[in-house]
């Protein structure tokens, strides 16, 4: 017998799930029993999962085609492709030769979804359960872009309509696959929404995902504990998938936000910050502001200083209103909401044990000390950065950033003992979060306490509790902004409470509220700090990213073994700061760039590492305190020297761009007196 075997025409009817996992597959030939199961069922991957409890939050949706032929061009092929296929992205459409025929296929007709039980069977189906009846009226605009771009071939008497139909494919919420192993249920396994031209490097990542621990190319976008419990519900899925479906081919701003099952989770600050023109953007369902119309005025006060853009693209989404709140916080001090935060508490006996194996950084600490630490995968990668504060000997809270902050959960909750000596509880509900910094937040939150708030009794990287006016608070002074400040964790029923108390006590202290647009770009930029997903992924080394610690525990964590390899050998790249030397297109306008563009050498080549990865922007942002452009990228060693010189294309233009630091050391307050003070 071989190592695999492929039964056809066999329907599941369920699938056993003993204890949380995974056992056996019903089907209506007999039951499988398997120690793992993968969904690899397109379409149908939601409705085998809930046979076992788990979710795959997907929807089917149409993609018209239509085969038409013979075509007198193609009368000479000899193969099924002989002809590139060309994509008409402005109509959003394809025209693709196969054999004598030409296939012409659309994203821009309107969405059309079902749900999986609208997919008949094999025996009730009239042509592929895939396969809907074609309605033309969806598509008469669309034999006229074909007509218009092909008039030859389309126009062509001759030629006549072979075949039609309306396909289905499998679309997602955000766009992205649905792989790894469902948070519901140990060793099954979904493979879903992947379309062809992923389907190799998609099958060759989830084996060595399921094999090794880990997979050599980064999938965190895809990875299925991504999901909230409101991602989930059939009308977001669906909501979001109409939105976008016409966006497939579409040109997408890397920072448009979604219209569609907006106000999902509101701070309890909301309403306080609509009042003041809080523009907001969503994160894992909160909105989040990320300016303050309310703030606006404070551009005519910095001036050149917020560094206006007036080229179309890098407008949209913006406004130089983020680096005047950035200013202002620097100057006095700014508040903000961080209720997109994911948190959960870890309890029990062994719950040292736990954050010990899942951290990079020593979590055998003093109760009442913060820890920021990477997380490992098996391959010494990034899964993920976040903070850990030790609020007692077996408690233990993790705070990490909301769109990745069940898939930190779910990593976590992975390294449980099955004694149940340690617990995992979500508590990202129940609480908010709400960062004051800047020169004078000592003053204001002092203002409001009578803890003693000065450096030598409350130390960076500590937290206790404290009260605020009445209110109970978890403070922790921490900050990801580049300046002096705190934390303050509460219940949701008292945020409202705790905003008012700040916001009063700030008002002769020059405080502003301040957006995510300076939180998570500007702020975090100056300072060089790192993010999960754009700098932090499996691909690159916690060495390679500058984030080694001089001294490594002694207790073991996932990745250790691969972490002290790396740590002894030579990295083979570097992350590093780049400043932009010339912002000026070929028009004289100033451009800036956003992140993911190719970082090249001075004529122009590509720049690739000796294990074939290529250099590109990870972050890109304004840097307003230095009236700078900054743009981060991982560099071959060799290359990565303060000082040296790259250019960064573009929208198809060359700019100049230097290496002002190499590794972690910040641009801004290099030395964190600001932090520190």
């Amino acid at each position: 017998m071989g190592a695999a075997q492929s039964f056809a025409n066999v329907e599941v009817q369920d699938i056993t799930v003993e204890n949380g996992v995974v056992k056996a597959v019903v089907t209506d030939q007999g039951t499988i029993e398997a120690e793992y199961v993968v969904i690899a069922t397109g379409c149908w991957s939601p409705k085998l999962a809930a046979m076992a409890g788990a979710h795959i939050p997907l929807t089917p949706a149409v993609h018209q085609m239509k085969d038409i032929g013979p075509v007198p061009f193609f009368k000479d092929t000899k193969g099924d492709i002989e002809w590139p296929i060309v994509r008409d992205m402005d109509v959003f459409m394809y025209e693709r030769q196969h054999g004598t025929g030409l296939e012409i296929g659309s994203y821009a007709h309107r969405p059309i979804l079902y749900t999986p039980d609208d997919i008949p069977s094999n025996a009730t189906a009239a042509l592929s359960p895939t396969e809907f009846a074609f309605t033309q009226a969806d598509f008469d605009i669309q034999d006229e872009h074909a007509y218009e771009l092909m008039p030859s071939i389309v126009g062509d008497e001759s030629v006549r309509e072979k075949y039609a139909c309306n396909g289905i494919l499998s679309y997602t919420p955000d766009g992205m696959p649905i792989l790894g192993e469902t948070p519901e249920v140990k060793n099954l396994w979904s493979v879903a929404a992947v379309w062809i031209k992923e389907g190799p490097g998609t099958a060759k990542s989830v084996a060595e995902w399921m094999v090794l621990g880990d997979s050599h190319i980064d999938l965190h976008a895809s990875n299925i504990a991504r999901f909230h419990e409101h991602h989930k519900e059939e009308k977001h899925i669906k909501s979001r998938v109409a939105e976008s479906f016409n966006k497939t081919y579409g040109i997408v701003h890397p920072l448009e936000q979604y219209e569609s099952n907006r106000k999902v989770r509101l701070s309890p600050y909301y309403e306080r910050e609509a009042a003041l023109g809080a523009v907001f953007y969503e994160t894992a369902g909160w909105e989040r502001p990320f300016w303050y119309e309310s703030n606006k005025d404070l551009v005519a006060k910095f001036g050149d200083k917020v560094m206006p853009r007036t080229a179309e693209w890098e407008s949209r989404w913006w406004s130089p209103i983020i680096n005047a709140e950035h200013l202002q916080m620097r100057e006095t001090a700014g508040i903000v909401d961080l209720t997109a935060f994911a948190y959960f508490d870890i309890t029990g006996p062994s719950a040292l044990a736990v954050v010990q194996k899942a951290a990079l950084r020593q979590m055998d600490v003093a109760i009442g000390r913060v820890v920021y630490t990477p997380v490992l995968g098996p391959n010494g990668g990034f899964k993920s950065d976040l903070t850990i504060m030790r609020l007692d000997t077996d408690h233990f809270r993790v705070v990490t950033g909301g769109a990745h902050g069940m898939a930190d959960k779910k990593w976590f909750a992975d390294l449980l003992p099955a004694d149940g000596s340690a617990k995992i509880k979500d508590i990202t509900s129940d609480y908010t979060t709400l960062g004051v910094w800047g020169p004078n937040a000592r003053a204001i939150v002092q203002a409001v306490t009578s803890e003693d708030m000065s450096h030598e009794s409350f130390k960076f990287s500590t937290c206790r509790e404290i009260d605020i006016k009445g209110v109970k608070v978890l403070a922790s002074r921490i900050s990801y902004v580049g300046d002096l400040g705190w934390e303050f964790y509460v219940p949701m029923a008292d945020g409202p409470a705790l905003w008012d108390a700040l916001w009063e006590a700030g008002k002769s202290h020059g405080l502003i509220a301040v957006g995510i647009g300076v939180y998570g770009t500007t702020g975090r930029l100056e300072k060089c700090y790192r993010a999960y997903g754009p700098e932090l992924e499996t691909e690159y080394t916690v060495v390679e990213a500058g984030m080694q610690s001089p001294k490594l525990k002694e207790a073991d964590f996932v990745g250790k073994k691969a972490h002290v390899k790396h740590r002894a050998e030579k990295p083979v790249a570097m992350l590093c700061t780049l400043f932009v030397d010339d912002h000026t297109s070929s028009t004289g306008e100033k451009r800036y760039m956003m992140g993911n563009e190719p970082i090249l050498t001075l004529d122009k080549k590509p720049i690739t590492d000796a294990h074939g990865r290529r250099s590109y922007v990870t972050s890109a942002g304004s840097a307003p305190s230095l009236g700078k452009h900054i743009l981060m990228s991982y560099l071959p060693t060799e290359l990565a020297v303060a000082g040296n010189k790259f250019i960064v294309e573009y929208l198809g233009e060359h700019y100049p761009c230097s290496i002002a630091e190499v590794g972690a050391t910040s641009v801004f307050d290099p030395s964190n007196e600001r932090i520190l003070a």
